[in-house]
């Protein structure tokens, strides 16, 4: 696999170089110290993958990945800052077309930056891996329902690694503040980044988007993101309205926040009633809680496998025949969407892409 790296100093250069080409099979094939040189090089080099820094001189990586996904589309992987001014660039890049970040604390780039390199290898050969796939075949494309005919839930719990952020604006911006349920999301993301989603998602949305809290009650009309690096769990005490519990136990999860814990607590307190929807990410977070989520009576949906980025999270899901229906985002939108009271007729929501 073929890697440009791009950033402003020559260590984070070196050092990006050195971690990727640790890794048997990838190579740098050049290096690049702003946006304008990443331009060129991407234009003449054609590489299989870029990282991309975003603060550089000349052009900066919001504007490098701009015209490089103009004139010469490529998957692009940012390397962003742990800040609030990080986050929101990176969501920004994100809904440019970046596939994914990997976070850096700029404090401490020369002391942690070995620290990253299990995430950042992941990251390129999930990527690459999908881009496999997805071009040496139609096999990726998962047969399955495509129609939902259920719309009484209590709940809706949501699930989402890489290539989320931009599925989720797309729901949330779809759903009304009459919505029968409130939805609780767990993105894999650090916590700086969890924030800045969710008060991007409540500046542009109808509805109420909130970073969750310990004790937040849970109300219909209103979306609940988990926030990073804890676990959300959803909690019901009887004769009460359910509310979430955050906390850092387990501290030794690979996720956090995890699907799988929020999935399971959710089909615990509201067993029957509980909508489970995995979209877009590598590995498998998801299906232990889908399995639950189903046990209890529940549904739950996946983000059909031509429409994701990384189709990892809703193939296990589906390998596991979990799902009850694959949709497009736009049919996860109307799913949803059709969300009634209980006493409510159900309505079926079809493919029609």
């Amino acid at each position: 696999m073929r890697i440009l790296v791009v950033d402003d100093s020559a260590f984070m250069r070196r050092s990006l170089t050195r971690l990727i080409e640790s890794e048997p099979g990838l190579v740098v094939v050049d290096t690049a110290r702003d946006g304008e040189e990443a331009v060129q090089k991407a234009r003449l080099l054609r590489p299989d993958l870029i990282t991309l820094d975003i603060h550089m001189p000349r052009l900066d990586g919001l504007g490098a990945l701009e015209r490089i996904m103009s004139d010469c589309p490529t998957a692009v992987l940012m390397v962003s800052s742990l800040t609030t001014k990080g986050s929101n660039d990176t969501l920004a890049a994100l809904r440019l077309g970046a596939i994914d970040f990997v976070a850096k604390d700029a404090r401490h780039v020369s002391l942690d930056i070995h620290a990253i390199r299990n995430e950042l290898i992941a990251k390129i050969k999930a990527i690459g891996d999908s881009r496999a796939e997805a071009g040496s075949s139609d096999a990726h494309r998962a047969s399955g329902e495509t129609t939902f005919h259920r719309d009484v839930f209590d709940l809706v719990v949501i699930g989402a690694s890489t290539g989320g952020p931009p599925v989720l604006e797309t729901i949330v911006a779809s759903l009304s503040p009459q919505i029968a349920a409130p939805i609780v999301v767990a993105q894999h993301m650090p916590a700086v980044f969890t924030k800045s989603l969710a008060d991007r998602l409540n500046s542009r949305c109808m509805v109420n988007v909130l970073e969750a809290e310990n004790g937040m009650p849970l109300y219909p009309g209103a979306v609940y993101i988990a926030p990073g690096g804890r676990q959300t769990r959803v909690r019901r005490v009887p004769g009460q309205r359910i509310f979430l519990r955050v906390s850092d136990d387990p501290s030794d999860s690979m996720f956090k926040p995890s699907v799988d814990l929020l999935f399971t607590t959710a089909a615990e307190a509201c067993p029957g009633q509980t909508l489970g929807v995995v979209l877009t990410g590598m590995g498998d977070d998801g299906v232990l809680g889908a399995r639950e989520i189903v046990r209890s009576g529940g549904a739950v949906l996946t983000q059909s496998s031509d429409t994701c980025v990384i189709y990892g999270m809703p193939k296990a899901v589906d390998d596991a025949e979990l799902s009850t229906a694959r949709l497009s985002p736009r049919e996860l939108c109307g799913a949803i969407g059709a969300i009634r009271p209980l006493k409510a007729t159900p309505a079926a929501v079809s493919r029609t892409a």
